[in-house]
């Protein structure tokens, strides 16, 4: 199988698994508990229809939309995940290259394996930085200093992980950085050779946002570690309202489900807010991304710019959440698996493809822009 013949989302995954030893195939692949969530994450899309108009006349397409202050080419962008340089040697490069040429926004997390000012200073396509939030208050605030510094345009808080989800497929394969394998896990490595070639011939794996508290080399701090030991589960609403006032940007929360948070984002100060259940890997049994999206959106769609993640395989997809209200959708899977199997190349594919269903769609619809997609056009069953 080669890249050429992924034409969506299902056959990236398919040749992400054949080159990714099990371990890190199943990091990404996976969610937390039973992964309930995670299958109705995309499962919710399949309960709404599309209802066509015909005959509109539609000549041109404008896909563009314009979230937290950036304007996009498409309304679909690279949702910043951590490790990325784990799946690929060239990592959050590969992806800002891709994102740059598609004139959509990307990020970089707090676990990114570039550096903040190096994926700056290389791309000028605006670029979001994912935050954890710290027991450590002086960390918290020089981090936020240095992504003003590197000129990132957006801040994104992550709230949805002040604890890890119970991800019981790196359980099983004792996934965890550094890596602890069990004696299965050792064999998924050894049987894909070229993925560990690629890892120790290139550039060293590194968390340069994180280098001066995370010991990849296995010593003082692991991931799992710093989850527990280093991030703050009391973070409450003052936490994230000092913080918005400090970066006196866009900030964006990540991680919202409910209509009260919601408004309490609005109260805060933020400028736009992420529905996500964070694809499904944390609390599992928890409502779909797009099942939430209309109830949030009526109630603080006209005051803050909604963006949803969680479950976007389809420019169908994107087009339905747009037609509730969403400004933008960001996906993580739908471009990690297309990094993983081929790079840059891979992330390229998978945002044409993207952007050639959404405009396919979009004349199918009968619509010439995005803002002339409503509820209108949907039906629930």
């Amino acid at each position: 199988m080669r890249l050429t013949d992924c034409h969506n989302f299902h056959d990236f995954r398919k040749l992400a698994q054949r080159r990714l030893p099990s371990p890190v195939f199943n990091y990404i692949d996976g969610g937390a508990d039973d992964e309930v969530t995670y299958r109705h994450n995309t499962e919710a899309f399949e309960r709404c229809d599309l209802v066509p108009n015909v005959l509109q006349g539609v000549k041109e397409i404008d896909m563009s939309v314009t979230v937290m202050g950036q304007t996009l080419a498409i309304p679909i962008y690279c949702s910043p995940t951590a490790l990325q340089r784990l799946f690929h040697h060239d990592g959050e490069l590969a992806v800002g290259a891709a994102a740059e040429k598609f004139g959509t926004l990307f990020g970089v997390s707090s676990l990114g394996t570039v550096s903040l000012e190096a994926v700056r200073q290389q791309f000028r396509t605006p670029q979001v930085y994912q935050f954890y939030f710290h027991k450590d208050r002086g960390l918290n605030h020089s981090m936020m200093e240095r992504a003003k510094t590197a000129g990132v345009e957006v801040m994104m808080l992550t709230v949805d992980s002040s604890t890890g989800g119970n991800r019981e497929r790196d359980l099983r394969t004792g996934f965890s950085i550094p890596f602890n394998l069990t004696l299965n896990g050792m064999f998924q490595f050894l049987i894909k050779p070229l993925w560990g070639i690629n890892y120790v011939t290139h550039k060293k794996f590194e968390l340069p946002q994180l280098d001066d508290f995370v010991d990849m080399s296995g010593g003082a701090m692991s991931i799992g570690k710093y989850f527990t030991e280093m991030l703050d589960p009391a973070i409450n609403w003052s936490d994230v309202e000092d913080m918005v006032r400090r970066w006196d940007g866009q900030f964006c929360v990540k991680g919202i489900m409910s209509v009260a948070d919601a408004k309490k984002a609005v109260d805060i100060g933020c400028t736009g807010i992420v529905i996500s259940n964070h694809g499904g890997r944390q609390l599992d049994g928890s409502r779909s991304s797009f099942d939430q999206l209309a109830e949030i959106v009526d109630a603080v769609g006209d005051k803050i710019d909604v963006i949803m993640d969680s479950g976007i395989q389809r420019g169908t997809h994107v087009l339905k959440a747009l037609s509730l209200g969403a400004k933008a959708v960001g996906g993580g899977r739908f471009y990690l698996f297309p990094l993983a199997a081929a790079g840059q190349a891979g992330v390229e594919r998978a945002l044409g493809l993207m952007r050639d269903e959404i405009e396919r769609d979009m004349r199918l619809m009968g619509c010439t822009s995005v803002d002339q997609l409503s509820r209108s056009n949907l039906r629930f069953r």
